[in-house]
């Protein structure tokens, strides 16, 4: 039953649904959309870290976190955000629901599993209205609206060389298309102006990581590790239309393709700079963790010549995560809500995104629970759903720009089942 559940949430992410319009920040409008976050709602929940791993879940962040696995695990997670955009002057609430991740792992031999999964990286989501005066005192409306975003399709492998040392990699294969358009209409001029643009997307980049767990006083496990996400070598293949087209009945009157080759514009590259991250926990096994992250990315190498953008600045960015979680008897026969993983968190990102003269950060408080569900089995019995939930607010109503305040609502499900078993025959 598990195994026709899995196929047909791959079927459905296979015929796009991370390709819906997951976004409706206008901050989607800058770099190559609003990054999405890859992690679990297990690792999501504790302010985003990602040095933890055991043997039933699949931890999304860290390759290296494949080892522990002792079952096949199977997750995949939804969201649900609730905004609050506002400016100087208005406010306005909207909401979107995504699916957020698809994926499978196991164990392939001892102290070594692979996994392999879908998930979004990036959505570009975003319709705004800038109205402004000419020179002749007319009134000039611009109108922006963006769609699209890249997915990504990945396979990991993690092993354990040594003990307490774990090693892993994951290959990404990034791909999508981002459209832009901007409508132009000036007052008492019959006709508007339209300007559509379109990058098709995509590229490969590798994480590394490396994760140190020793155990202290027999009882308590040191958490170490450290992530390399490469640069991603993203190739854009752009297309750009101008337009006019008449304001009274919205038909158009001249399209024509623009040259792209003329301007070296046609084929772009998308360079996304190399992210490191470090991070340190302590905990006792399957009782609690507590642990804290720090990752960095010279964001200022990043450029995007086909839209040209001229109120933009990108700078480095950088991300300080703490959290952690607590099981109060996992082992517990009676009492469900002493088998209830409660999890916690918090998160500060410098996203490197510099909007008129004014950097637009990131800061978002993370709680969750991990309920477990029933079996009839030893490996179902680990099975588990997981409820997250985040407060956090992004931006700046300073220089005409937008504060996004949101609560975002992730539901995530982990089921295990064991595979290549052995018959016995008594």
């Amino acid at each position: 039953m598990i195994k026709k559940i899995l196929i047909a949430f791959f079927c459905m992410g296979a015929h796009g649904l991370f390709a819906q319009n997951a976004t409706i920040s206008p901050y989607s409008y800058f770099g190559i959309g609003d990054l999405r976050d890859n992690g679990s709602v297990e690792n999501q929940m504790m302010g985003g870290v990602s040095m933890y791993g055991d043997s039933i879940h699949i931890n999304l962040s860290n390759p290296a976190a494949y080892s522990k696995l002792k079952l096949t695990a199977y997750t995949a997670g939804i969201s649900r955000t609730e905004y609050r955009l506002k400016d100087w002057s208005t406010q306005q609430n909207t909401s979107v629901t995504n699916l957020d991740y698809l994926a499978i792992g196991f164990p392939i031999a001892k102290n070594m599993g692979v996994g392999f999964g879908l998930m979004p990286l990036s959505s570009v989501g975003y319709s705004l209205r800038d109205e402004t005066t000419n020179n002749d005192g007319a009134d000039v409306i611009n109108v922006y609206n963006g769609d699209g975003g890249l997915n990504r399709i990945y396979a990991s492998i993690g092993y354990e060389p040594i003990k307490n040392l774990s090693l892993g990699i994951t290959a990404n294969f990034n791909f999508g298309t981002l459209e832009y358009q901007r409508v132009q209409s000036v007052e008492d001029v019959q006709f508007g102006t339209v300007d559509n643009r379109e990058s098709r997307v995509n590229g490969y980049d590798f994480k590394y990581a490396l994760n140190y767990t020793p155990t202290i006083m027999d009882k308590y496990t040191l958490y170490a590790s450290v992530l390399v996400n490469t640069q991603g070598n993203l190739v854009s293949k752009n297309t750009q239309t101008l337009g006019s087209f008449s304001l009274s009945t919205g038909s158009n009157i001249e399209v024509v393709d623009v040259d792209l080759d003329a301007t070296n514009l046609r084929n772009t590259e998308l360079k996304i700079p190399t992210r490191t991250t470090v991070g340190l926990g302590f905990g006792e096994d399957k009782k609690w963790f507590l642990g804290g992250e720090y990752s960095f990315q010279q964001f200022s190498d990043f450029e995007n010549r086909f839209l040209g953008l001229n109120n933009v600045v990108y700078n480095n960015a950088s991300t300080l995560a703490f959290g952690g979680y607590w099981v109060p008897n996992h082992t517990a026969l009676t009492g469900y809500f002493k088998r209830v993983t409660y999890r916690a968190g918090l998160r500060y990102d410098r996203t490197g995104l510099e909007v008129n003269n004014k950097e637009i950060n990131n800061f978002g408080i993370t709680f969750g629970l991990g309920l477990p569900l029933s079996g009839t089995t030893l490996d179902t019995f680990f099975s588990n759903l997981n409820l997250g939930f985040e407060l956090g607010r992004r931006g700046t109503t300073d220089a005409n720009l937008i504060e996004e305040s949101y609560l975002k609502i992730n539901v995530g499900i982990s089921l295990n089942d064991r595979w290549f078993r052995k018959t016995k025959i008594n």
